[in-house]
């Protein structure tokens, strides 16, 4: 703990972390933008709002996992928004924890010294770009867990309720929480300290449109199961992550530099673990990956102050949160994914900016943030708000 909190000019340090609002899948307010456009507004209400001189950047890295030719896309939405043609990007795709990677790659570009100040982003449009039909070769077909690795999510979470014996009513109980917690956050404003507005087309949005409000027991157990064809059939929508489109960003750059800039500290960079799971319950990989990321940096799970967790399905939220064996009160504090939706590519942002927001108005420490990832993968990322 002690290493943790000790602050260093060699730290990896965040000093703007903001989300756009999110809008819901084929009918919100992002429905007609595709990845491009949402980030190049956010890349100029960014460098508006802080006042960065973007020719200072060293590098960029987005997380998205759908767009097609999604580096192309990105460079041309940084360029248009008035990021110089010396700034490199990258973008980088390991589904659900693509902006969790993006942000871990700039972290380690900065502690190995190739960059000083870079952006690290993450952005899906899950209306213009859906999930893509996996295609393999019959070779690879052979393989049962080729084969599992390649089915829809929603089938993932009814394998896990079935073996892990989740019921519906448990499944309900649990996105009745995030709905319940987004629902007062976005009713009392906490959102607003996390959102940046930004204008696209002439509109300007800066509130998200997917939390449904008076959400209840009995709206929950009233609705049909959506994967009637698998498993327990007690996956609904209102017990899975909704799905929507968004983008979250932070700007990120060593502590020494930070202070010499006059840049605002507000976290710091800790660490970060990947794992792999069988495919078949890819929805359980948080309980290998914060275990993970805690031991690697020697802190015990009751040493963190707020966790957020992608609630993927509310099927493998409940296991894991059972599994791993951590209060209610210190998990997605104001709603999760199910609530607040999962675009695929903003969600590892997202959490970071959520977390790191809740913990500046509370006074907290220590944010882990972890996730499934499609194909039997898991994340996690430890950050210390200052």
């Amino acid at each position: 703990m002690s290493e943790i909190l000790r602050k260093s000019d060699d730290d990896v340090v965040i000093t703007f972390a903001k989300r756009t609002a999110v809008g819901k899948v084929r009918k919100g307010q992002m429905k007609d933008y595709p990845v491009d456009e949402i980030l190049h507004a956010l890349f100029k209400a960014t460098l508006s709002e802080t006042k960065l001189d973007p020719s200072t950047m060293d590098d960029i890295c987005v997380g998205t996992c759908h767009p097609p030719s999604p580096l192309y896309v990105s460079r041309a939405a940084a360029l248009a928004a008035g990021i110089p043609a010396h700034v490199p990007i990258s973008t980088i795709n390991r589904l659900c924890s693509s902006g969790l990677m993006a942000i871990r790659s700039i972290a380690h570009d900065i502690q190995s010294g190739e960059s000083l100040l870079a952006l690290a982003a993450g952005v899906e449009s899950m209306t213009l770009n859906p999930r893509p039909i996996p295609a393999v070769c019959e070779e690879v077909t052979k393989s049962s867990q080729a084969n599992d690795c390649l089915q829809p999510m929603g089938w993932t979470s009814e394998m896990v309720a079935e073996h892990y014996k989740i019921p519906r009513r448990v499944q309900d109980e649990f996105a009745l929480i995030s709905h319940t917690r987004a629902s007062e956050s976005f009713t009392k404003g906490v959102f607003d300290r996390e959102i940046i507005p930004v204008q696209i087309r002439g509109n300007v949005i800066s509130k998200d449109d997917t939390i449904r409000v008076g959400v209840t027991m009995e709206s929950l157990s009233g609705l049909k199961p959506v994967f009637p064809e698998w498993g327990e059939s007690s996956t609904t929508a209102g017990n899975a992550s909704g799905i929507g489109d968004g983008a979250a960003l932070c700007v990120m750059t060593t502590r020494e530099n930070a202070v010499k800039k006059g840049m605002e500290i507000i976290a710091k960079w800790v660490g970060s673990s990947v794992v792999g799971v069988e495919p078949r319950h890819m929805g359980i990989a948080p309980i290998a990956a914060v275990p993970k990321v805690l031991a690697q940096h020697g802190l015990k799970k009751e040493d963190v102050d707020v966790y957020e967790m992608n609630e993927a399905f509310a099927s493998q939220f409940a296991h894991c949160v059972d599994q791993l064996g951590i209060s209610m009160d210190k998990i997605n504090p104001n709603g999760g994914a199910i609530a607040i939706t999962h675009p695929l590519g903003m969600t590892g942002v997202r959490q970071v900016v959520t977390g790191l927001a809740h913990l500046g108005a509370n006074n907290g420490g220590i944010l882990c943030t972890s996730m499934c990832v499609g194909s039997g993968m898991g994340a996690a990322g430890l950050f210390v708000r200052e």
